[in-house]
């Protein structure tokens, strides 16, 4: 595989493949390999992260909705997981690519970014939630969720209340 630099671009071909919002560009990018095996490109832009497989339906993640993203620097690989409910199999890409040190900066940056706030409760002293706010780069509402540490029974009613109390508090400190 090749490594990019900076001032290069993407082929026009897998930027025309992603379809990019008007006026989006491509911030950074780098040619994959997809879990079966598939040359692949990610490209990311100020709004979401695309994952082209030529051929192929592209695929638009926008930085709000990825909940992890993990780099294995050994196996070069790097899981990309989106946001979910609780208790449902999140969708998730993996890719192998060889150093790609913009596009994982441009990553870590946009999915920080787009966190408005983040604040953990603790039900036993050991384990708890979270309470998560975030919004997409282009503005509009905040989506709020809860995470929930393992063991931690989201249907309870002592976790319910708490997690409704903690919300109503997150809300009102962003000013909702």
């Amino acid at each position: 595989m090749r490594l990019f630099r900076r001032g290069e671009q993407a082929p026009a071909v897998i930027v025309e493949a992603a379809g990019l919002q008007p006026r989006e560009k491509v911030l950074a990018f780098a040619q994959a390999t997809s879990a079966a095996g598939s040359p692949c490109w990610l490209l990311g832009s100020r709004f979401a992260l695309y994952l082209v497989t030529p051929g192929e339906a592209g695929v638009r993640l926008g930085w709000e909705s990825i909940q992890a993203a993990d780099w294995d620097q050994e196996a070069e690989s790097l899981t990309v997981s989106e946001v979910g409910e609780f208790g449902a199999a999140r969708a998730g890409y993996v890719v192998s690519m060889e150093a790609p040190v913009l596009l994982l900066q441009l990553i870590r940056e946009r999915v920080t970014a787009s966190v408005v706030l983040q604040r953990g409760y603790l039900m036993d002293g050991k384990t708890g939630f979270k309470v998560i706010g975030r919004r997409a780069p282009s503005g509009g509402p905040i989506a709020w969720m809860h995470e929930y540490d393992v063991g931690i029974d989201p249907e309870a009613p002592e976790v319910r209340a708490a997690a409704a109390e903690a919300l109503v508090r997150a809300r009102a400190d962003v000013g909702e």
